[in-house]
């Protein structure tokens, strides 16, 4: 496999969980496949709740009847980790990427992901953000900003983190975020004490994705990525026929 060089940043705007489940899902086989190259998905969910492999129904303290009345879903998945919350004002990312030119080491994509938050919020906005020595994401004091959550298959990535910017932290108490208890929740709207500009901290996340893990990133329109996809299956279907 030729070493890639260049992660394909597609910023999705707000799409529902399910959508984009399905879209990672056909991302992973083609690149499983390689069809395409590395991609990361950025994007924002209505207000859904998602249960990762060790996770715990007990973690879900809101009833299913006001999930109803609120049209909350929850949805298990293959992800590591436990319960969370996505919604409006966090940013989602999905990184869609093979491992084998990083060394096949989990752990260190994983503090890449952290790394990329915490020199973000560091240089960019002066928050002193870092790692707990027992809990994976990205801390304030007590207080975690970014979640993350990953599936590996065939040495892809699935999966990835959530970035609470903007985010309604009173969502936090329909579940143990999770799983942690004796911990909290912060935004970079909380740390400033006002809203941040959530176009340009994509802009930035997308920056500093690609400093960390030293690759070239290339912006790319939904539409184009479906193109990007839809070449990659015919030249699959071409030296495959």
């Amino acid at each position: 496999m030729a070493e890639q060089t260049t992660i394909r940043v597609v910023d999705l705007g707000r799409l529902s969980y399910p959508e984009a489940l399905d879209l990672q899902n056909q991302l992973l086989r083609l690149r499983q496949q390689d069809r395409i190259g590395d991609v990361l998905l950025l994007l924002e969910h209505p207000d859904v709740l998602t249960i990762g492999r060790s996770g715990h129904r007990s973690n879900l303290l809101l009833s299913e009847e006001e999930r109803n009345r609120r049209g909350v879903r929850v949805y298990d998945i293959n992800r590591g980790g436990d319960i969370t919350y996505h919604g409006p004002g966090q940013i989602v990312g999905y990184p869609i990427i093979d491992l084998s030119s990083m060394g096949k080491s989990i752990r260190t994509f994983v503090r890449n992901l952290e790394e990329v938050f915490i020199r973000l919020l560091n240089r960019e906005y002066y928050i002193p953000a870092g790692r707990d020595p027992i809990h994976t994401g990205v801390w304030i004091g007590e207080k975690k900003i970014t979640a993350i959550g990953l599936a590996v298959k065939h040495w892809v990535t699935q999966h990835g983190f959530a970035f609470n910017v903007n985010t309604d932290l009173s969502r936090f108490q329909w579940i143990v975020p999770c799983g942690i208890a004796d911990k909290g929740v912060t935004s970079m709207a909380e740390q400033l004490g006002r809203a941040a500009d959530l176009q340009k901290v994509k802009d930035q996340v997308a920056d500093y994705f690609g400093q960390v893990y030293q690759r070239e990133i290339e912006r790319m329109e939904k539409q184009q990525l479906y193109e990007v996809m839809q070449e990659g299956e015919a030249a699959w279907q071409s030296r495959n026929g």
